[in-house]
């Protein structure tokens, strides 16, 4: 397998800073910034393993072709693993050796940052080595959170509810997938209605939020994917979107993915991220998303929680009623109801949480998941299907969209109150800072 041992050279520099520079004395700052460039390395050879950490790199590019062009002294898969998982221990014993005393706060929150981002890629080794983690156990070591449990009689509750907005005859999930059937954009009318959400999104973010000039992005429809929209960041302040049209796209969705993919979601995040945290202050590791990571949590929480912040109260139903419903040729008449449908379906998010968790655990198969996703998330067959396939790739991942946006909107809301200028401001910080789910929720 491709990639080289770097054990003397890093050994040496445990003992001693010095010798990795010449003999010059480093400070304690340089001695982060160093580890900081092995992590890239490390991350950069991980990923030819575990195909997919390693989300957006914009990073050197001779950083990266020296860490592919390295030979591991490794004969297999198995022997790979185990030798970057004991290069990655060095590294975090090295971080920890240094006086954290010495740095300001934000010194001190980027060698938390890296210390979680080393848990989690070790956990993810431990995962790729034959660890059978559970869950929570999974969830918690790679995104530093565990979703709550709910079962079928919280569900149910809700279930009823919306049974009670759409009477009629047939099963549930069939008169639910009927009723939203009617708000679905053709597929013809797709980009002049995104087109529009998202310059809603990216004006009203713009009020609050300022971008580096030069940012943008290009959105691409694409099919045959296990997720409905990605962000794929290039660097330069520039990003990728993509719009899976394998099912209907409803007319809400335009507003979701526009904010939640562009503003001020995961666009607007990692702009400010390469902005704040690479160019301005050189710290080369943000340079970097590990998908399978802390970070993620607050990156999907943040462009969740961010369409609220975009369109408060009505201000979204009222926009997609008198904007994007005329563009999408619908019948606004039962907009009303199905937006109210619609805020009963998202209580029934965790019920996604619920069946990744079973079948995660073994405790049910991929049928026994889909049905429960279709009974108590309303999902039609194909989607739940679909979503069983996300599970298989991305697997606790899916805590960090309900979970996740719970704990950022807690997080704005206790730390501002009411005043919607603040809550922009700290939201912000968030986007363009190391901070860790711990740092939100308030505990180690």
């Amino acid at each position: 397998m491709a990639i080289k041992g770097m054990f003397i050279f890093m050994a040496v520099c445990a003992l001693s800073l010095a010798a990795c520079d010449g003999g010059v004395e480093q400070s304690q700052e340089d001695a982060v910034d160093v580890v900081a460039k092995r992590y890239l390395t490390l991350a950069l050879q991980w990923n030819e393993i575990d195909k997919g950490y390693v989300d957006a790199y914009y990073g050197p590019d001779e950083l990266k072709k020296d860490a592919l062009s390295e030979d591991l002294g490794c004969s297999d898969e198995g022997e790979c693993v185990s030798v970057l998982r004991n290069r990655l221990r060095r590294l975090a014993q090295e971080l920890e050796s240094v006086d954290k005393s010495t740095y300001d706060p934000a010194g001190q929150a980027r060698m938390r940052y890296l210390s979680g981002q080393f848990l989690a890629m070790e956990t993810r080794m431990r995962m790729k080595g034959g660890d059978d983690l559970t869950f929570d156990e999974e969830s918690k070591a790679l995104y530093g959170a565990m979703a709550p449990r709910r079962d079928a009689l919280f569900f149910q509750r809700v279930l009823n509810q919306i049974n009670d907005k759409l009477p009629g005859d047939g099963p549930l999930p069939e008169r639910v997938q009927k009723f939203r059937g009617d708000f679905a954009v053709p597929k013809d009318r797709l980009s002049i209605v995104f087109d529009a959400a998202i310059a809603e999104c990216k004006k009203r973010s713009g009020k609050y939020i300022e971008l580096p000039e030069g940012e943008r992005f290009v959105v691409e429809y694409v099919s045959d994917k296990p997720w409905s929209g990605y962000n794929w960041y290039q660097g330069q302040f520039f990003s990728v979107i993509q719009v899976n049209t394998d099912f209907p796209l409803y007319i809400d969705r335009a507003v979701d993915l526009g904010c939640h993919e562009g503003y001020p979601g995961h666009h607007a995040y990692n702009v400010l991220l390469e902005k704040s945290m690479v160019r301005e202050r050189g710290w080369t590791e943000f340079s970097l998303y590990p998908l399978f990571s802390p970070q993620s949590l607050i990156a999907e929480g943040s462009a969740n929680y961010g369409i609220e912040m975009a369109f408060p109260g009505d201000e979204r139903l009222e926009f997609e009623k008198n904007v994007l419903f005329p563009l999408a040729g619908l019948d606004k008449g039962k907009a009303d109801l199905y937006y109210e449908v619609n805020k009963l379906l998202g209580q029934l998010s965790y019920a996604g949480n619920e069946a990744a968790r079973h079948y995660l655990n073994g405790d049910w198969s991929a049928e026994q998941a889909q049905q429960w996703l279709v009974n108590y998330q309303l999902s039609a067959p194909d989607r739940a299907n679909q979503r069983v396939s996300f599970f298989d790739t991305y697997r606790s991942y899916v805590i960090n969209y309900n979970l996740g946006k719970d704990i950022v909107a807690e997080y704005i809301v206790r730390e501002a109150g009411a005043d919607s200028d603040l809550r922009w401001e700290i939201f912000e910080e968030l986007l363009a800072s190391p901070k860790l789910p711990a740092d939100l929720i308030g505990s180690e």
